[in-house]
C-alpha cells in the first residue's frame, strides 16, 4: 500500500511537499522468499560503444541510464506506479510550484567518503545549463531559473514557472547528483549502490557493492558486469547458455524459446515507448496536411500489433500518451486504416504517383516492417514509397529526423511534460518533424503551473487532440519491453518506464541459487 502523502494526487495539489517517513520499499512483495545477500550476475543489454559514458547528463541509451542509477542517487526516485519519492532530498515542499525548499538526507556520503551537501546538488543541477557539458536534459533545464544552497543540507530551486512534475522530473537518470566540481567522468564517484570497479567503453562495466550505501541493507547482490549483445538472437542464446542472467529488448518472436525453459522467465512491462513515422513539416512534400492525413489512414495498427509485436503492444492514436497514463484522453476517435480516406486526401495532396523515399532502420524497433507494411498499403491507393533500410550503426546521428519521411523511437517518460516538452514543443531540440503550433506551446506551459488535477487532464487531452490531428508523428502502437531472465534472479518485476525495472533494478534484486 503506498502512503497517500506520496500519492500523485497529493504532489500535483497546492501545497507540493514530499517526506521520507513514507518511502516504498520496491521489491518487497515481488517475489516469495526473503532477500539474499552475496552473488554476482552479468547482464546484457542491447548495446555498448566507444560513446558509452559515467557522466549522468550525457546518457543517450538503455546502457548508460542503467550503469548511471548503479553509481549515482537522485534527489527522487520513482515507485513502480511512477510517482515520485523521497530518495537523497528527505524533503521537497512547494507551495506554488515554482519555488521549491529541498532538505537533505544527512550522512550520505560519496564512493570516496565525501559528505554530500547541498552544494553537490547546485552544482549537479546547474550544470545542465551549460552548453559545454552537451546534457541530454538542457531543454528541460532551461526552467531552472535559479538553485541555490540555503544551508549545508538545504537549497532552494525557483523555476521560470510553475511545474508540478518537478519531483518526478529530477528521478530521471540525467539529474542524478554529482560532487561538486567533478568534470572529469573517466572514473565515477556517486552516492549510488555501486561502487565502479572497471569502465571499458563499448566492452563492458563492472561494479561492486557499495558497503555505505544510504539505504540500509541494500545492495543485496556483490557484484553486476553489464555488457553489451547487439545481436537480439545472440542476447537471447546467451540467457539460455546461462552466460548472462538478465536481459532486455526480447523479440516477441523469441518468448516462446524463453518460457520453453524452465529455467528463465520473461518479465513484460507495458509502457510509452513507442516507433513513430516521422512526417516532416517543415519541408515539401511531406508538409502538406492533407499528405500527413493520408499517411496515418494507412496504418493498419491492429496488423502491427500482432504481426510485429505478436500482441505484445497497445494500439495508439498519433499522440504519446499511452492508455495507461492518467491524463490519457478517451473520447477522442481512433484512427483506423482507411484506404478510401487515405486516397482521398493523398489526391489533394498533390502527391499522387510521386516517388517518395522512407528511410527505416533495425535501431528503431519494429520500422523495418512497418515501412513494408506501409509500402504495401500505399501502393494500393497510388502512394509510391521507396524503402531504405539503413544500418543501426549511426542511424540516430545520420538519419534520424534528417529526411522528409523516416522513424523515430522514443523511451517511455514518467509525465506527460517532459515527453511533449522534449519532443513536441516548438523549440524542443527533439522536435522530430518540425512541427510548430503556438496553441500547444501555451497549453504546455498552462498545464504545467495548473495545480487542479482534473484541469490539468483536460489541458493535457487538448494537446493529445492537436498532436494527432495536425503533428506529422504518426504512432501506431506502444510497445511493451520484454525482459529475460534466469529465474534464480529474484525480486523483479515491471516499472512503465523501461525495462531492467526503470533501469533500476541494481539496487532491488538478488540471487538465490
Amino acid at each position: 500500500m503506498s502512503d497517500p502523502l506520496f500519492s500523485r494526487r497529493d504532489l500535483l495539489g497546492s501545497g507540493v511537499a514530499m517526506s521520507a517517513s513514507g518511502i516504498m520499499l520496491p521489491g518487497a512483495a515481488a517475489s516469495a522468499g526473503r532477500p539474499r545477500k552475496g552473488g554476482r550476475i552479468r547482464v546484457a543489454s542491447t548495446s555498448t560503444s566507444t560513446a558509452d559514458t559515467l557522466d549522468p547528463a550525457k546518457g543517450a541509451l538503455n546502457t548508460d541510464y542503467v550503469r548511471h542509477f548503479m553509481l549515482y542517487s537522485g534527489l527522487t526516485e520513482l515507485d513502480r506506479a511512477l510517482n515520485p519519492r523521497p530518495a537523497l532530498a528527505e524533503t521537497m515542499v512547494s507551495r506554488d510550484q515554482m519555488l521549491w525548499h529541498v532538505r537533505l538526507r544527512k550522512g550520505v556520503t560519496f564512493h570516496n567518503g565525501k559528505s554530500l551537501t547541498s552544494a553537490d546538488v547546485v552544482f549537479s543541477l546547474l550544470r545542465h545549463k551549460d552548453p559545454r557539458v552537451g546534457s541530454k536534459m538542457a531543454d528541460i533545464a532551461r526552467q531552472f531559473a535559479q538553485i541555490k544552497a540555503t544551508g549545508p543540507l538545504e537549497l532552494q530551486i525557483r523555476l521560470v514557472g510553475p511545474n508540478a512534475d518537478l519531483p518526478a522530473i529530477l528521478a530521471q537518470s540525467h539529474f542524478l547528483i554529482v560532487a561538486e566540481g567533478q568534470r572529469d567522468f573517466r572514473a565515477a564517484n556517486g552516492t549510488g549502490p555501486f561502487a565502479l570497479a572497471q569502465f571499458r567503453p563499448g566492452i563492458r562495466t563492472l561494479v561492486r557493492r557499495n558497503p555505505n550505501f544510504w539505504k540500509p541493507g541494500k545492495p543485496y547482490l556483490d557484484e553486476i558486469e553489464l555488457i553489451g549483445i547487439p545481436d537480439e538472437v545472440s542476447r537471447v542464446n546467451a540467457l539460455l547458455s546461462g552466460d548472462v542472467h538478465l536481459i532486455n529488448a526480447v523479440n516477441p518472436r523469441s518468448t516462446r524459446r524463453i518460457l520453453a525453459s524452465p529455467a528463465h522467465g520473461i518479465i513484460e512491462t507495458k509502457s510509452g515507448l513507442y516507433t513513430n513515422l516521422i512526417i516532416r513539416q517543415d519541408r515539401l512534400p511531406t508538409s502538406n496536411p492533407h499528405f500527413n492525413a493520408a499517411i496515418k489512414y494507412l496504418l493498419d495498427r491492429p496488423l502491427i500489433n500482432r504481426a510485429l509485436f505478436r500482441n505484445y503492444a497497445t494500439i495508439a492514436n498519433d499522440h504519446p500518451i499511452p492508455p495507461s497514463h492518467p491524463y490519457f484522453r478517451t473520447d477522442l476517435p481512433q484512427t483506423k486504416l482507411d484506404l478510401d480516406r487515405a486516397k482521398w486526401h493523398l489526391q489533394r495532396s498533390g502527391i499522387a504517383g510521386m516517388r517518395l523515399p522512407l528511410y527505416a532502420s533495425p535501431a528503431a524497433e519494429g520500422s523495418v516492417d512497418m515501412a513494408s507494411v506501409l509500402q504495401e498499403y500505399g501502393s494500393r491507393v497510388g502512394l509510391n514509397l521507396a524503402v531504405n533500410r539503413v544500418p543501426a550503426d549511426g542511424y540516430w546521428s545520420t538519419h534520424w529526423m534528417k529526411h522528409p519521411l523516416g522513424f523515430g523511437n522514443s523511451n517511455p517518460r514518467p509525465t506527460a511534460d517532459m515527453i511533449f516538452s522534449l519532443f513536441y514543443k516548438s523549440d524542443a531540440t527533439w522536435n522530430e518533424s518540425g512541427w510548430q503550433n503556438p496553441r500547444f506551446d501555451r497549453l504546455l506551459l498552462e498545464a504545467r503551473g495548473e495545480s487542479d488535477q482534473a484541469k490539468r487532464k483536460q489541458l493535457y487531452g487538448e494537446m493529445q487532440g492537436l498532436v494527432r490531428q495536425y503533428c506529422g508523428s504518426a504512432i501506431p502502437v506502444f510497445i511493451s519491453l520484454l525482459d529475460g531472465h534466469d529465474r534464480r534472479l529474484k525480486g523483479l518485476y515491471p516499472v512503465p518506464l523501461g525495462g531492467f525495472m526503470g533501469y533500476t533494478f541494481a539496487e532491488h534484486v538478488w540471487w538465490d541459487g
